[in-house]
């Protein structure tokens, strides 16, 4: 049975490509990445990540005083860009504060200020005080979301590793759905850190290189950061909106870190999607996969791919680009489908040279103009936590 559809009435990206939706949108068609070698601080590691420029540089002032850290000063550059904040205002003044719910993805929150204050701490024996709350906590973004907008329905972090702020729509639309909000903020914030850094370092699943999804010498993938924001409400019959036409989640309870190696839990959330949009596999124009670039990863996405759509549905990952922006994938790529639907291109999967012969999906490896109705965003966390959304025009 399939669902109504929910309008993403606004949305906002800032990420390694600029802040804002035209500088992603102008980056991906020019075909140039974010990615750079690794210069964040204390990170000596021959890898690529995709950074945010100015972050460390930006005033602390107003609401962000108390919650101020990397993540929570990368969630407010994206507050200031597309007009989201007055998009915001508006629907708060037309259904009070109350009914606007709000609902944050993170994998790693603000922990970047608990790494500084215990590198201080060995160096002078001294631990810097510093706000658990309002930085580390998995909340904390969510939290300053609410404050930073004075919102005050109901609030809820989401941390599933980078599924995040894929399943922050699927929340959305229960809470709504079930009368307890009108409209909700839905978003996801994932900073660079070292613990994210060293971390897939030591599991070597970082590459030396810019990340090369489903290419044939494919070697791991490139950390990023990213914050994604979007507003959703019940559509007023507007066919120019982009609709969250259905969404599926599933659970792999496979590995710790590793994917089900025949794409068993991404079969039913990309079914689940579809089933929930009534939509059918050949009615999907395009596919934003999760395409991480490390050689089982992707080999389980494409085998999944292929029981769901074939070999004909096109598709492409967009982390040659942006990087892995962990829990701000799931929103970073599904506002990038939304990009391309209204926008009117396909784009390609970058630093994709030659596409491994074993594996079978339609890779997009050009970007290139193409009409899109309907597209699906794809994220698979660590755990095997699975959530596919499906966007589209309204029906």
């Amino acid at each position: 049975m399939s669902i109504p559809p929910l309008a993403i009435s606004a949305y906002t990206l800032v990420n390694a490509l600029g802040r804002g939706v035209d500088a992603t949108a102008a980056r991906l068609l020019d075909g140039v990445s974010g990615l750079r070698p690794c210069d964040f601080e204390l990170a000596e590691l021959p890898t690529w990540i995709g950074r945010v420029e100015g972050l460390e540089d930006e005033p602390v002032d107003g609401t962000l005083r108390a919650f101020d850290c990397r993540n929570n000063r990368l969630a407010r550059a994206a507050f200031a860009q597309d007009g989201f904040a007055t998009a915001v205002a508006t629907v708060r003044d037309r259904v009070g504060a109350g009914r606007i719910g709000v609902f944050v993805g993170t994998s790693t929150a603000g922990i970047l200020e608990t790494e500084h204050a215990y590198r201080g701490f060995v160096a002078t024996g001294v631990l810097k005080p510093f706000s658990y709350r309002h930085t580390q906590d998995i909340f904390s973004v969510a939290d300053f979301t609410r404050a930073w907008f004075a919102l005050e329905g109901p609030a809820v972090g989401i941390s599933t590793a980078c599924s995040s702020s894929a399943k922050v729509f699927a929340s959305a639309y229960r809470y709504m759905r079930a009368g307890l909000c009108d409209a909700a903020v839905v978003g996801g914030v994932d900073s660079l850190c070292l613990t994210t850094l060293y971390g897939f370092h030591s599991l070597e699943l970082t590459s030396p290189q810019p990340c090369r999804p489903w290419d044939a010498a494919r070697d791991g993938l490139s950390i990023g950061e990213a914050a994604g924001f979007a507003l959703l409400q019940w559509p007023a019959n507007d066919p120019d909106n982009v609709a969250l036409r259905g969404y599926g989640e599933s659970s792999d309870a496979y590995h710790m870190s590793s994917a089900h190696p025949k794409g068993d839990g991404a079969v039913l959330s990309m079914r689940g999607a579809l089933e929930a949009a009534g939509v059918l596999p050949e009615h999907v124009d395009y596919v934003n996969l999760h395409g991480t670039a490390t050689v089982s990863n992707d080999a389980a996405e494409d085998k999944a791919m292929l029981r769901v759509f074939g070999e004909r549905t096109p598709c492409s990952s967009t982390k040659g680009w942006i990087g892995h922006t962990l829990g701000a994938a799931g929103i970073s790529e599904a506002l990038i489908a939304c990009l391309c639907i209204e926008r009117g291109f396909l784009p390609g999967s970058l630093n994709t040279q030659q596409c491994d012969p074993s594996l079978k999906a339609n890779i997009v490896r050009e970007t290139r103009p193409r009409s899109i109705d309907v597209a699906m965003s794809n994220s698979f966390g660590f755990g095997g936590s699975n959530c596919c959304l499906l966007l589209g025009r309204l029906p």
